[in-house]
Order: C-alpha cells, then sequence, then structure tokens
C-alpha cells in the first residue's frame, strides 16, 4: 500500500513538469492492465509491475485532471474584449490601493458568442471616493474584460499561472465602467454561506480592534478566517525570518489542534454520561467530533488548498479509528497522500504538501521511537527535544530547496511561537468569531503583542542561506534525514549528517573571469536587470510597485538573488525615479545590503554621470548617458535615464532606461562609435517617441531585448517600433511572451535563453 501511494505520487509529479499535457489514455489503460496481476501473484516480479502500473495511474490521472481543467478557457478571441456576464461573487473580497478584487462565478453570458470560464477573478477600481460595495454570495450583472492566465516566469520566482490553475480560476479581468446591476442580495448556497459568515467575522475584527491602535490585528483574522492578506506584507518578512510562517495562519497544526481539543472535550463530557457511553464509546464519538471540528474550521477558513489537504489526512486517520482496525500510521499516512493527490494533483508542487507530509512522516518515525518511554521530566524533555530535531530535520530540505534559506533562530522561535499561538491566540479568536464579545479580541490582541516584539527581535538574526542546490544534493539530504532519525543504538547514524552536507554548503556556480551574466527579469511593466561577475553584483533598475504593499523589488529581484544565492549588491543603479524603474528599490535595499546606490534621482543615490567607467573581473562598465548638460536642462525623468554599457572582449549590451530619441540623438551627436553593441535593450519599454532609425543603424545590435508587461495598456513595444527594429535584422526578445531573458557575455560569444524556454509547462498561456 505504501509503495504503491508513493509511486502514484510519483507519476502525478511527473506529469507536473512536462511541457506539454499527453493523452491520459495512453498512460492509464496500460498502467491499469500492469496493475491487475498484483492482484494474484505476490511475488516480487508481480510488485514491481504494481509500482510501475500505480505510477502509471499517477501520471494518467492527473493528465485527465488536467485536461479538463486546462478545457473550461477564455478564448483568445474574447482576450481584451467587453463582456456581458451574470454570476455570483464567490469569494471573500479583498481591498487593495485603488479598489476591490474577488472571485466571480459566471453562471451565464449575455453574448451569446462569448466563450469564458466559469470562475474568473475580478477586479473592480474606484470610481470616487467610494469603494464598491460587493459581499460574498451577492449576483450582479457585469461588463467584464478578461485575459488569459499570465504571470511572470522568473527563476526562483512565484508560479502565478499555476497558483490560479490549482484554484479553477481560468481568467482574470476587471469590470468595466459600465453601470453595474445587483440583481440578487444573496444566493443561498453551502459555499456562499461559509463565504458571507467568513465576511461577517473579519467585519466584525475589523470594527472591534481599529487598524491605528491594534497593529496585530491582520494575523488575528488570518487566524480565524483563514484571510492571509490581512497581515501587512512587513509581518510576513518577520514571520519568513524567524521560521514561524507555519504558525500564523491556518495550518494543519492548528487545524489538527481544534480538532483534538473539540474532540477531547466531547469524549470527557461523554465519559461521564453512563448511558451514553454504553450505547456508543466514548472514543469514537471524540474523534467523529474532532472530524466534525476540522471541517468547520476548514471551512471557516474559506476551504483553502493548504487546509484542504490536513483535512483530507485527518478523515482519512479518523475513518481508520472508526473501522476498529488496527491500521499502521504509515498506511493511514500512505491513504491520506493518495486522496490528497486524487483531489488536487497538484499539491505535489506546493511546498506546503512536502513539508506536511515529511514532517507528519518524521514526527511518526520517531513517535513510534518514543512509546513506553519514561515518564519522568527528564524522559519527557528528550522526547520533546527529538519531536523538535525531527521535524526540524524533516523541514530543512525542502526549506532549502524552495526558499534557498533557513532561519537559524526557527527552533527557538518556534519554542515560544507555537505554544502562545496554538493554546491562547488562537482559541481565543475562534471563540471571538463564535460569540460576540470583544474582550477576547481584546485579550487575543494583548498575547500577541509582546509575542511580536520577541519575533521582530528574531528576525534580526542571520539566515543559513544557500544558492539553488542540484537535485541530488537534496535527494541525498533526505536520504541523510531518515539516517539521523534511526532508532537510538542503531550504528553509523552520525554518517546522516555527512550526507546534509553538500546541500547545506551549495557552492553558487562559479563565473569565470572575462564573463557577465545578466538577467533581465519579468517584472511586468517595468524594468529590473541584473549583471554579475565572478566576485560582483549589479542590479540596474528595481521594477514596479504593484500596490501599497507589493512591488517588484519583494517579489522578483529578491527571490532572484536569493536563488542565486547573493547575500550582498556592490551596486544598485536606478536609471530614474519613475515607479515602474524604482518602484522596488527600499524592498531591494531592505533585504540585502547594497553597496553604493546610483541614480539620475538625487533621492535613490549619488548622481550617475556620462564618463564614469570601472572594471570589474575583466568585464568594463560605462555610464553614456546623462551628460551634465542634461541634469542642467531640467529635463523630465526619463530623459535623465542612466545608460549602462558592459563590455566584455567583441560583445556588448547596451542598458538604455526610459531614453527617448531626443537623447538618443544627443548620444549620437557625442560620440556615435560608443553606442555599437551586439545586444539592445530597446529604450523605453518599444515606445514610439523612442529606437530611431539612425539610433538603430549606430547600434546596430544582433539582438533586441523588450521589457514589458502582458497586454500592457501602453501598448509597448508600439507595431512600428517592431517594425524597425526587425527591419536591422535583428532577433526580438520580449519578457512578457519569453519570461525572464538569461544572457552569457564571453570569450566565446554570446548566448541568450528564455526562462519559458528552459522550463516549459503544460499550464503555461493557457
Amino acid at each position: 500500500m505504501k509503495s504503491a501511494a508513493l509511486a502514484f505520487a510519483l507519476g502525478v509529479f511527473l506529469l507536473q513538469t512536462q511541457a506539454l499535457l499527453p493523452d491520459p489514455l495512453l498512460w492509464s489503460l496500460p498502467a491499469l492492465v500492469l496493475c491487475l496481476p498484483a492482484w494474484r501473484w505476490r511475488r516480487w516480479p508481480a510488485q514491481l509491475l504494481l509500482l510501475i502500473g500505480a505510477c502509471g495511474l499517477g501520471f494518467g490521472w492527473a493528465a485527465w485532471r488536467a485536461e479538463l481543467r486546462l478545457a473550461d478557457q477564455l478564448d483568445a478571441a474574447w482576450e481584451g474584449r467587453d463582456i456581458a456576464v451574470v454570476g455570483v461573487v464567490a469569494g471573500l473580497p479583498q481591498d487593495f490601493e485603488r479598489g476591490v478584487r474577488f472571485e466571480f462565478a459566471i453562471e451565464r453570458r449575455l453574448d451569446a458568442e462569448a466563450v469564458v470560464p466559469q470562475r474568473v477573478q475580478l477586479a473592480w477600481y474606484d470610481d470616487g471616493a467610494t469603494r464598491h460595495p460587493v459581499n460574498p454570495g451577492e449576483r450582479w450583472q457585469f461588463a467584464v474584460r478578461l485575459k488569459r492566465p499570465h504571470g511572470a516566469a522568473n527563476p526562483g520566482g512565484f508560479d502565478y499561472e499555476l497558483w490560479l490553475l490549482e484554484r479553477g480560476i481560468r481568467a482574470t479581468g476587471y469590470v468595466r465602467p459600465a453601470p453595474a446591476q445587483r440583481l440578487d442580495a444573496f444566493v443561498a448556497r453551502p459555499a456562499y454561506v461559509v463565504e458571507r459568515l467568513r465576511a461577517a467575522v473579519r467585519q466584525r475584527f475589523e470594527s472591534a480592534l481599529p487598524a491605528a491602535s491594534h497593529p496585530w490585528r491582520g494575523i488575528l483574522t488570518a487566524l480565524a478566517v483563514g484571510d492571509q492578506k490581512a497581515v501587512d506584507g512587513e509581518l510576513w518578512t518577520v514571520f519568513n525570518r524567524s521560521g514561524v510562517t507555519h504558525a500564523m495562519a491556518i495550518s494543519g497544526m492548528h487545524i489538527t489542534l481544534v480538532a483534538g481539543l473539540c474532540g477531547a472535550l466531547l469524549a470527557g463530557l461523554w465519559r461521564r454520561l453512563p448511558g451514553l457511553a454504553l450505547r456508543w464509546p466514548a472514543q469514537k464519538v471524540g474523534v467523529l467530533t474532532a472530524a466534525l471540528a476540522a471541517f468547520g474550521y476548514t471551512a471557516l477558513a474559506g476551504f483553502g488548498v493548504p487546509a484542504q489537504r490536513t483535512l483530507y489526512m485527518l478523515l482519512v486517520a479518523v475513518l481508520a479509528m472508526l473501522s476498529s482496525r488496527i491500521v499502521a500510521p504509515g498506511r493511514v499516512l500512505a491513504l491520506a497522500l493518495l486522496v490528497v493527490l486524487v483531489v488536487d494533483p497538484w499539491a505535489v508542487l506546493a511546498p506546503g504538501f512536502w513539508l506536511s507530509f515529511g514532517v507528519v512522516a518524521a514526527l511518526l518515525h520517531v513517535g513510534a521511537a518514543l512509546v513506553g518511554a519514561g515518564r519522568g521530566w527528564r524522559e519527557r524533555l528528550r522526547g520533546w527535544g527529538t519531536v523538535q530535531l525531527a521535524a526540524t530535520l524533516a523541514s530543512l530540505p525542502i526549506l532549502l530547496l524552495v526558499f534557498g534559506q533557513f532561519p537559524l533562530v526557527s527552533p527557538l522561535a518556534n519554542l515560544v511561537a507555537i505554544p502562545v499561538i496554538s493554546l491562547l491566540v488562537t482559541p481565543l479568536a475562534l471563540l471571538a468569531a463564535v460569540l460576540p464579545w470583544t474582550f477576547l479580541l481584546q485579550a487575543a490582541h494583548a498575547v500577541l503583542e509582546p509575542l511580536m516584539q520577541f519575533l521582530i527581535w528574531c528576525a534580526a538574526w542571520p539566515l543559513w542561506q544557500v544558492p539553488a542546490p542540484h537535485p541530488a544534493a537534496v535527494l541525498l539530504a533526505a536520504i541523510g534525514v531518515v539516517v539521523c532519525l534511526l532508532p537510538r543504538g542503531v550504528p553509523g547514524r552520525w554518517l546522516g549528517l555527512t550526507l546534509l552536507l553538500p546541500l547545506l554548503f551549495w557552492p553558487a556556480p562559479e563565473i569565470p573571469d572575462g564573463e557577465a551574466r545578466i538577467a533581465v527579469l519579468d517584472v511586468g511593466q517595468g524594468l529590473a536587470v541584473t549583471v554579475r561577475t565572478r566576485q560582483h553584483l549589479l542590479v540596474y533598475d528595481t521594477g514596479p510597485r504593484y500596490g501599497s504593499d507589493a512591488d517588484a523589488g519583494q517579489r522578483v529581484v529578491v527571490p532572484y538573488l536569493r536563488w542565486l544565492g547573493a547575500t550582498h549588491i556592490d551596486r544598485l543603479l536606478v536609471t530614474h525615479g519613475d515607479a515602474d524603474h524604482a518602484g522596488g528599490a527600499d524592498s531591494l535595499r531592505a533585504a540585502l545590503p547594497v553597496d553604493e546606490n546610483i541614480s539620475s534621482d538625487a533621492a535613490l543615490g549619488r548622481r550617475c554621470a556620462a564618463g564614469e567607467s570601472w572594471r570589474w573581473e575583466g568585464v568594463d562598465f560605462a555610464i553614456l548617458h546623462p551628460a551634465d548638460e542634461a541634469y542642467a536642462d531640467n529635463g523630465r525623468r526619463n530623459a535623465l535615464s542612466c545608460v549602462l554599457a558592459v563590455t566584455v572582449g567583441g560583445e556588448r549590451l547596451l542598458l538604455t532606461g526610459d531614453i527617448g530619441a531626443r537623447e538618443e540623438t544627443a548620444m549620437l551627436a557625442r560620440d556615435a562609435a560608443a553606442l555599437r553593441s551586439t545586444v539592445l535593450l530597446a529604450p523605453h519599454h518599444g515606445a514610439k517617441g523612442s529606437s530611431t532609425a539612425e539610433f538603430l543603424a549606430a547600434v546596430a545590435a544582433r539582438e533586441v531585448l523588450f521589457s514589458v508587461g502582458h497586454r500592457n495598456r501602453f501598448g509597448h513595444p508600439r507595431p512600428e517600433v517592431l517594425e524597425r527594429h526587425a527591419a536591422t535584422g535583428a532577433r526580438l526578445w520580449r519578457t512578457d511572451r519569453d519570461g525572464a531573458l538569461l544572457l552569457t557575455l564571453g570569450p566565446a560569444g554570446r548566448e541568450i535563453a528564455a526562462w519559458r524556454q528552459l522550463r516549459q509547462r503544460y499550464w503555461q498561456g493557457r
């Protein structure tokens, strides 16, 4: 059973790494045939066939589910067009800086020819001083403009398209200014009843705890109803750096705790009523109550995917106990794994999936070894230490693989945070969600105050950081964890630590002298470029600001630098002060130390000026614009963009910021020969007021890179600009189509690769 479940999981995982979606029947039918002999023949050849068949079944099942999900899509012909639809607000609305965002279940379309998915995510922007009133369960008629799922594609970055696919959201868009009409105040369906209750709880929390005097209110909301967006982005940074993120949102730990407490309370009461205890054992009553409590808490959390995984695991365990059969914990965990992947085949790509099952497996392993241990305080302390060690070791390979870092203070932070959050804050928040007593919320917030001060102190501790490790190092580390957790007395357990060493000390890829590695990151409508030599790192612009609590520095640039294993930035060059180029600067400086700041904007660093140059490990850098007279003219921000040339031997990259035709002409007049480059970052994202024919002829680039947002409102790059670049014979690359562009300049020439081609997946662009 356990081996077959793991084989099924392997098949599901392999499907999620495919560039193209295969035919499910071609895999499922042969897999079933291979599994049949195992039911009658128990020898090893049949068991091997069973494992191969289970793997094929997992592959085929995941392919079939993906085929069904992808079939519900927006017709490409209807992208960017107004569509009249009627539907229901299906999720908890989220306020943002300029409006409100919510999931919308489309019931019918008023444009008969339109082909739209069943579930979309909409933004409704403010039209004035008031915010649009939207509540879960309301039926509305909207005119919407939709587009297919699309997200940034960068090494080490978050896959937004996969996130939407897993949640069944098959298009995103916004409500048009055309008059919207609310048709029904409430649609009485179970899912919408739950969402309305969640909204009511969140509103009560907000009314009872004013944000100005209660900075931790969002944590209570997240613990009660699973609204993680109620927590400020800066607090998530604190939680990540202290290693307690799992404790600050509805996680498996909280659901299990609530279920256990409810089950234990009712079982204890049941035992004190002999008539009831004789009819049905108190133990089974407690187990069934725990299952119902877990289901209720998961519903209050909005049936989030991580909460669902925990619910399925608990339900499998409950069914095993109610069956009155002795079932090994390993079999229960294997069956839970099977159920989770049958319901959600995309779960294998979520870090939480591996953390949940990996840590639970480790705890079950050491828990079996602790059975029968003494009851003295020394034995209990030793048992607690063993459990903490098992959880830390089991999570270490996953955290380093996914996030590239591990908080050294995590054991200490969790030692304090888990009991406080689990035994005090979460129960108080849940009681406050049920009972309209404000003092419960006040008490929960008061408990959080000293804890948060402690966690802020913990967040200042250093992190163990490694670049993206090789899968072989992760596999060795996983084996090392198993060896380390072998029962006491087994010889050679220390060898497990040696297997962890390759992962803990995985080196960053070495760059030889005289070579530069450049990444034009996919940040949407903006610009962020990194240039690395053997010992130095330069960041050229930091991408746009997405909202009041998010920017490209936090969402894209920092994760990419963590993926590289970078620990500091030698020079941060922000071309000018526009938000699409400087929006992520503050987040970047907060995450990594910067040795030197350069910009045409005095508020962002010392002045960049034409004529400045430097050399790092055989790579030459030169600033070509702006000259002193450009500053004297007091021109627009775009006109003062810092232009940087990166030269390696006969290869040169020209980074141009947002310069326009006037600045191009000025540089041609100063030194046209200095502009000749093999690779050009298109000025101003391909705007019509840039990339003049004379400038392009002087540069004579063979490769042209465009940093643009998908379906951006400016229409960049403009068709006439694309035509001028194409006329030169250069190859054209675009971040909106290709994802991050990875460029290597060296003695052997140049190499360019697109991240969407290097890591192609079947859901991209669909």
